[in-house]
């Protein structure tokens, strides 16, 4: 199957998770009007997690609907892995396939570290990390047999680089950033690419933590080209992509040199000691799988045991 051009979504089926509003919403209706057919998928709880109904994912497919496009309502919690199977399943039933996946669905139970239950805390976790790997597991091996698949997770900032009061929300969300990492080299033998995008957006889970003039800048529309071109036919594999206010940017885990010091009684004076050239950044890298750390180690230790 192949598309007109690379932003071209017709034929394809996409799954989107907290579809119901917001930046979810926003992706729904773009896959949409760009041919897509489209799961909208929506708990319709607060944003805390609590409550549910299918009404807000139906409010959006019945809009996509009117504009002339193809769309079913979904009320599956992604955190019930029985029920995210049957959802997928019942794309497959009315399209035949799954070509995209966004998992967007995600809900916030802020405060600080100290007077954090650790109910909430785990919630988060459930919700952001474990419900992307219920979605991602549902679509897996329908992608890897039918050779294609973009799978797109929401990572934030907060994992990224922390933020007061979100360690719940941070945690889940540079564990998607690991998940992508992996499954991003599990996939690539069959055109399975997975991607992060790490949105700045004013939706009903962010407008607390931004001003009044801010809000039209960073409202989720401009979020929405990262998206598209993370799921496209030719979108990049392993990526994390930031978005906001017009503005895109990209993430990097990277790796410095480093500095051979040895095994030696004194080794970890020798590293307090030498710290800064240790995280010294020039020359760094962005690794291409993990084992690059550990031929990093082995390559300068090597070199120094031929010097000595």
């Amino acid at each position: 199957m192949s598309n007109g051009s690379n932003l071209d979504f017709k034929g394809r089926v996409a799954i989107v998770t907290g579809a119901g509003g917001g930046l979810g919403r926003q992706h729904a209706l773009a896959l949409a009007a760009r041919g897509a057919k489209v799961v909208v998928n929506d708990l319709g709880g607060a944003r805390d997690g609590s409550g549910g109904s299918v009404s807000a994912a139906q409010a959006v497919v019945d809009e996509i609907k009117a504009a002339g496009g193809e769309a079913i309502a979904n009320g599956a919690s992604v955190t019930d892995f029985e029920a995210v199977q049957a959802m997928v399943k019942e794309a497959v039933d009315a399209w035949g396939r799954v070509d995209i996946l966004v998992n967007n669905a995600g809900i916030l139970r802020d405060k600080s570290f100290a007077k954090m239950d650790l109910a909430d805390f785990r919630l988060v976790v459930d919700v952001h990390l474990m419900g992307a790997v219920n979605c991602t597991k549902a679509v897996w091996a329908l992608m890897n047999e039918q050779k294609y698949g973009r799978i797109v997770m929401t990572t934030s900032s907060s994992g990224l680089y922390g933020n007061f009061g979100q360690s719940n929300y941070g945690a889940a969300k540079l564990a998607l950033v690991g998940l992508m990492q992996t499954l991003s080299i599990e996939g690539a033998k069959n055109d399975i690419r997975v991607n992060c995008l790490a949105p700045t957006a004013a939706t009903r889970m962010t407008e607390d933590l931004f001003p009044k003039e801010m809000l039209e800048a960073f409202r989720p529309e401009a979020v929405v080209p990262a998206m598209l071109v993370l799921a496209a036919q030719d979108a990049p594999n392993r990526t994390v992509l930031c978005a906001g206010a017009g503005t895109f940017e990209a993430a990097h885990i990277t790796l410095t040199q480093g500095a051979w010091l040895g095994i030696e009684a004194d080794t970890p004076e020798q590293l307090a000691a030498r710290l800064s050239e240790v995280t010294d950044r020039e020359g760094e890298a962005v690794p291409q799988s993990g084992a690059a750390q550990g031929a990093n180690e082995v390559a300068k230790g090597m070199a120094n045991a031929k010097r000595g």
